[in-house]
């Protein structure tokens, strides 16, 4: 009986692996290992790692082995091990934030093997130590890079709306819709990508809407849901220049400037210097 029951729980997931991967367009298959313990290990890491109609996890708590399926089109291995680390799970390339692995259940915190984020092969001393920083300033730089174009063009986006430039503004939400359209996720790091995920539909759309009219009420009402998820974005860079976050009473909104002295985008000329300083973002 005992057999019988295991046949047809063992037929009832496989039956749902397949079900789930036929929905899945492009599909890639992959086996990795993913550190963890129980049945709510399991819970949390496929609930992570799964993504409707493009990822698709299957973890087994014995193997510690997951069978990622996943549209190859629309994500990849690192995107799937990276949700699954932000929710405290380790895996061979990405180490869960130790703050986050500390909330598990007592159950589910697994032996952490020790592991570095960067692997450097056949260098030795301080030369690997010298090349191992190179790499993590090469990173950082590419990251800065394209995250820094899509600032950009935000603020310059904001100073078209404070000079009350709809034609303008019109052509910088173009370029910043360039901008978005340029970033690779693959090269964020774990924080910036976790935020890029969240808001990149709105950003987009905020972006091309802005960019499609130059009816400057239209586009100053776009502004605002684009400054805020603008605002997530800059939080989680952690940006070496100050960024002032302002807020315009009058609109119950804010915006993003380089510079401290306010400069109303929402009215212009007609209320230039209306609203104040809410929060000063630094590294």
């Amino acid at each position: 009986m005992k057999l019988l029951k295991k046949t047809m729980m063992a037929i009832l997931l496989l039956l749902s692996i397949v079900v789930s991967n036929a929905q899945i367009k492009n599909a890639k298959t992959e086996t990795v290992k993913i550190f963890g313990n129980c049945g709510m290990c399991k819970a949390t890491i496929e609930k992570a790692g799964n993504l409707k109609n493009s990822a698709s996890v299957d973890w087994n708590a014995d193997t510690k082995m997951a069978v990622l399926t996943y549209d190859s089109k629309i994500t990849n291995q690192d995107e799937i091990l990276k949700r699954i680390a932000l929710s405290g799970y380790d895996s061979d390339k990405f180490l869960a934030p130790e703050a986050v692995y500390s909330k598990l259940s007592g159950c589910c915190q697994y032996d952490r093997i020790a592991k570095v984020p960067v692997k450097v092969d056949a260098i030795s001393g301080a030369d690997k130590s010298e090349h191992s920083e190179m790499n993590m300033s090469n990173h950082s730089k590419t990251t800065e890079s394209q995250l820094k174009s899509v600032f950009d063009n935000y603020f310059l986006l904001k100073d078209a709306l404070v000079k009350t430039d709809g034609n303008t503004a019109s052509l910088k939400a173009n370029d910043l819709l360039s901008a978005i359209n340029a970033v690779k996720m693959e090269t964020l790091n774990v924080d910036e990508h976790l935020v890029w995920m969240k808001v990149l539909k709105d950003l987009t759309a905020d972006a091309k809407n802005i960019s499609e009219t130059q009816d400057i009420k239209k586009q100053r009402e776009l502004f605002k849901s684009l400054s805020k998820n603008t605002y997530e974005l800059i939080k989680a860079s952690k940006l070496s220049e100050a960024i002032y976050y302002q807020y315009c009473p009058m609109q119950d909104a804010n915006w993003l400037s380089k510079e401290n002295a306010v400069k109303n985008p929402y009215y212009g000329s007609q209320m230039l210097s209306c609203g104040k300083i809410v929060e000063t973002i630094k590294q």
